[in-house]
């Protein structure tokens, strides 16, 4: 399932390809037709996202008959994805349930696990159980902090926790985890303070990384060598998929494990 950072870059490259024009919005597949009517023919003003949902924002033009805001909501789940081509597009190929074409480009999703029309107060709803973003500038890093120090969980497990924490996926979880020298097992209730604001921090720059990049980067330039990636089209880790392996910095071999049915992986010397 795509991390926090691939929504917001996902939001931002809409944002530029689409944002203050008219579109053309139907649903090829059919299952999102009649939301789809609804913003057809309104202007793109706006993509954002709050941990991995996104959220795209139409307004109707200059002059139009019908007034207010309209909001499609997206979670992309594990077989969501987006695709971009040039105006006047193709004809549609596979599943596609949501089109939006604009005079120049447009773009197409498919596989998505939700893409329904929301209300603002359905976006409220939406944000209010959610922990804060770290991508966000609006994040309230408080927040997070005061559920897991109440929380006798591991920290491992609270890190996915998108009531706790918006956006952190399972190679952040693993890596900010690692670079902080914290054992996923350890409780919520013995994170303190200063760990809490260290995890933060590292979070808030590792996914801005992933945003500008378009892809996790977690090795520290001076641990940047030796042994592969876990993948050949996949940046270096220290934990992550790298069970059995030698740790980058001390050689005890990484752990693995299965916590909340996600995948865990660290190093049982450097994460005490």
């Amino acid at each position: 399932m795509p991390e926090g950072h691939t929504l917001h870059r996902l939001a931002g490259r809409q944002r530029k390809l689409l944002g203050g024009k008219t579109v053309a919005v139907t649903s090829p597949q059919g299952r999102f037709a009649e939301g789809a009517a609804v913003v057809d023919g309104m202007v793109f003003h706006t993509a954002e996202a709050w941990g991995k949902h996104l959220i795209q924002r139409y307004r109707p033009f200059a002059g139009a008959r019908r007034s207010g805001e309209r909001l499609i909501h997206i979670h992309l789940g594990l077989y969501g994805a987006f695709s971009e081509q040039t105006a006047p597009m193709a004809p549609p190929v596979g599943q596609v349930r949501l089109r939006i074409e604009a005079t120049d480009v447009g773009v197409d999703l498919r596989g998505p696990s939700a893409c329904q029309l929301y209300t603002p107060a359905d976006l409220d709803a939406l944000v209010a159980r959610l922990g804060p973003d770290p991508l966000r500038r609006d994040a309230r890093p408080e927040r997070a902090f005061a559920a897991i120090a109440r929380s006798t969980r591991p920290i491992g497990a609270l890190l996915m926790d998108q009531k706790v924490m918006a956006g952190v996926g399972n190679v952040y979880r693993a890596e900010v985890l690692f670079r902080a020298g914290i054992d996923p097992y350890r409780q919520g209730t013995r994170i303190s303070h200063d760990d809490f604001e260290a995890l933060w921090a590292d979070l808030v720059t590792l996914m801005r990384v992933g945003v500008r990049k378009g892809r996790i980067h977690v090795v520290r330039p001076a641990d940047d060598h030796g042994a592969p990636s876990y993948a050949a089209d996949r940046p270096r880790t220290y934990v992550y998929r790298r069970a059995g392996e030698d740790c980058r910095i001390c050689g005890t071999t990484v752990a693995h494990a299965v916590l909340d049915g996600r995948n865990l992986f660290w190093c049982p010397a450097c994460q005490r």
